[in-house]
């Protein structure tokens, strides 16, 4: 599972935060922008689609009420390009009442 396969939710879990948590695992470096941003944007509109439309709840109904991160756990840091997309992404998962993180190797990356 990774960020090639679009309509898969790689990881779904609950953090110490009680957080619902859908991560993106995301190998791909960005020599190939154009088309590494065309999988984040198709995986991150699944992401978004599968915790509005109720199929999170219904996958874990546990999940029910608690707030709702897409966490991108990447390899490579973002390119330029890469980092006014997931800021404008982030703005838009905020609108939806969810947020949206940036996890490079591990360190969660706050402002990128």
């Amino acid at each position: 599972m990774s960020i090639d396969q679009p309509t898969v939710v790689d990881f779904l879990w609950k953090d110490r935060n009680n957080r619902a948590v859908l991560t993106i695992s995301d190998h791909l470096d960005w020599e190939e922008e154009g088309e590494h941003l065309l999988l984040l944007q198709d995986k991150l509109n699944h992401y978004l689609e599968f915790a509005e439309s109720g199929q999170l709840v219904e996958a874990k109904p546990e999940f029910k009420g608690l707030p709702v991160v897409i966490h991108v756990a990447a390899k490579y840091p973002l390119s330029e390009q890469a980092g006014r997309f997931y800021e404008m992404a982030k703005e838009r998962a905020a609108q939806l009442g969810f947020s949206l993180e940036f996890d490079l190797g591990g360190k969660l990356i706050k402002d990128s």
